[in-house]
């Protein structure tokens, strides 16, 4: 069982920066973000998997970072150029392979809590 706690998500105006993290009970390979916006499905933000193989949702290339700490087992999304469309719940999730664009909620066995991120214009 891998227990995922998400910190890091605030309010911000349009153009900010915040920094999301996921503390992991254990090391855990294929780990990434998803998020659910009011009124829509969830939806994959970013995957991290094997030699840190990284890959992105359309949505977020060149404005979000995905990264880890393996000594602490934290995962960061490190979000820039921040648009009001942002706002969501975000996630972390863990699963036991890696994910192919757009993911699946079928590809996580594990689940954060959620952290809510706040984009006003």
């Amino acid at each position: 069982q891998v227990q995922l706690v998400e910190s890091g998500g605030g309010s911000v105006q349009a153009g900010g920066s915040l920094r999301l993290s996921c503390a992991a009970s254990v090391s855990t390979t294929y780990m990434g973000w998803f998020r659910q916006a009011p009124g829509k499905e969830r939806e994959g933000v970013a995957h991290i998997g094997s030699a840190d193989f990284t890959i992105y949702a359309d949505f977020v290339k060149g404005r979000f970072t995905i990264s880890r700490d393996n000594t602490k087992n934290i995962l960061y999304l490190q979000m820039n150029g921040l648009e009001p469309e942002d706002t969501a719940m975000y996630y972390c999730a863990a699963g036991l392979r890696r994910w192919y664009f757009p993911p699946k909620e079928n590809d996580v066995n594990y689940w954060g809590q959620g952290t809510q991120v706040t984009v006003s214009s």
